[in-house]
């Protein structure tokens, strides 16, 4: 067990002696009837719920690379599903964020660092043969707020997502926690997306 697993299971105990817990405390029901699908960031694990005046027990959060669904039956919508018909909520908002890695990514090189840590290339192989174009698969995206509306229409035509589930994208800049809506960019990107 590496040293920082150590330090967190010694500050379990003293978060449970101490009962630390007791100001956390909520139901597995989300006050605000919301689900919220976001980017795994660092930058956005406590700004994100800060930005938008949310506490603990107000929202179910979601979280992965890039915010996206990459599958119409994945662990997303399976999420969204529960969320919907367990746990009562009523609105689901995808928030991307400007400056995201996951857009940035490089499936090749990715894909030479899994080989030069011993994932051997018939396994790879395997995976494009009988699964997915993994090059393609964990490549990034070129623009977060068309990612963001692209995830908002595959939850909004899911076949068991019913109609009057509320969906919202939105971008959110990582420094200072502003969202616009995903379906229009904030002035300065339109004035730079027309000049080019």
């Amino acid at each position: 067990m590496n040293k920082q697993v150590e330090k967190m299971l010694e500050y379990n105990q003293l978060f449970v002696d101490h009962k630390m817990y007791l100001r956390y405390t909520t139901s597995k029901y989300p006050d605000r009837k919301i689900a919220i699908l976001s980017c795994m960031d660092t930058r956005m694990t406590e700004l994100l719920p800060a930005a938008l005046g949310f506490k603990n027990g107000d929202v179910k959060m979601i979280k992965n690379a890039g915010g996206r669904v990459l599958h119409p039956y994945g662990s997303v919508i399976f999420s969204l599903l529960v969320a919907i018909y367990e746990l009562d909520v009523d609105t689901i908002l995808v928030i991307g964020h400007e400056d995201c890695g996951a857009g940035t990514l490089n499936g090749q090189k990715m894909i030479d660092s899994m080989l030069r840590k011993g994932v051997c290339a018939e396994v790879i192989e395997r995976v494009n043969q009988n699964h997915k174009d993994l090059n393609k698969w964990i490549s990034g995206f070129d623009d977060i707020y068309e990612t963001v509306q692209d995830t908002v229409d595959i939850i909004r035509k899911h076949p068991l997502i019913h109609a009057d589930i509320e969906i919202h994208g939105f971008v959110m800049n990582p420094e200072t926690g502003a969202v616009y809506p995903a379906e229009t960019r904030p002035p300065c990107e339109k004035e730079e997306a027309t000049s080019l």
